[in-house]
């Protein structure tokens, strides 16, 4: 693709940075993306893979919003894949976003490694393209690196830098966001959750993200969050039954209005919920 082309097109790239979810998951979308400390599912891939080994299952995932405050135009899927091995947790997941005139879609290879089940890293390695009908594509590659770490059995710190070697898809700078993400997350009891995150994309404000998880019976989880940059507030539940988790949430945007996302979770060889299970692997008590 000629490059220069791709500038003629910067607004769809720019309702790819803005609108499309760049961190996925219907739970992580509930909890605002505070879930930088968090990170215990399979889509911890996209946000912080450190958080990949927390999991001694397998795991699969399936994320899809079809139309995003009914633009078709923004419709985006993705889906993971997690390993656990005595060395370490390997996933791998694919996004896919765009309609038949401007297209994107990524594969991610991530891997996590656990010390003494209290500290995690995690490097995800990202192959993203970019295709515009009738003039080509071009791809970049990048690395997204995490860490996470058990400070007491109920407090958690972490931290996700997206797109670590600056990579972009021009002679331009910073088409592709570098962001910084850290924060804390507390078990308040062992169903109840609070997660508090500091997001610093390099060309914008930063954002304070703040989302809560309550397991409020045993099938059934609600969760809520807001952030600042941009303004929005989310909701969501989670319903799990055996092997299954269904996700929902809702979130609010100040120009596009309130919009929904959905997905699911297959968790194979996990018997209890997933906070306790985790407890149990990382011997929290």
């Amino acid at each position: 693709m000629n490059k220069r082309i791709l500038l003629i097109f910067a607004p769809l790239l720019l309702l790819s940075t803005n609108y499309a979810q760049l961190n996925p998951g219907a739970r992580q979308i509930s909890l605002s993306n505070s879930d930088v400390a968090l990170s215990n599912d399979v889509f911890s891939i996209f946000n912080n893979p450190a958080g990949l080994s927390q999991l001694n299952w397998r795991e699969i995932g399936v994320y899809y919003s079809p139309a995003p405050f009914g633009l078709s135009e923004l419709s985006n899927g993705y889906a993971a894949y997690l390993e656990p091995f005595d060395f370490g947790s390997i996933a791998i997941g694919g996004m896919t976003y765009g309609f038949e005139l401007y297209r994107e879609s990524k594969i991610v290879l991530g891997y996590s490694y656990k010390y003494e089940k209290k500290f995690f890293i995690g490097i995800a390695i990202n192959y993203h393209t970019f295709s515009i009908q009738n003039y080509g594509s071009t791809s970049s590659f990048y690395l997204n690196f995490g860490g996470l770490a058990y400070i007491t059995k109920q407090i958690r710190w972490g931290f996700a830098i997206s797109n670590l070697n600056r990579a972009s898809i021009s002679d331009d700078d910073d088409q592709l966001p570098m962001v910084f993400t850290t924060g804390f997350s507390y078990d308040l009891i062992n169903t109840l959750s609070i997660n508090l995150a500091v997001e610093k994309d390099i060309r914008y404000k930063p954002s304070v993200q703040f989302g809560i998880e309550y397991d409020i019976i045993r099938y059934l989880s609600l969760r809520f969050g807001f952030q600042n940059e941009p303004s929005r507030y989310t909701a969501g539940i989670g319903i799990n039954y055996s092997m299954i988790g269904l996700d929902y949430a809702l979130f609010t945007h100040q120009e596009l209005g309130l919009t929904h996302q959905a997905g699911i979770i297959i968790s194979f060889g996990r018997n209890n919920s997933r906070n306790d299970e985790i407890r149990r692997y990382l011997q929290i008590d």
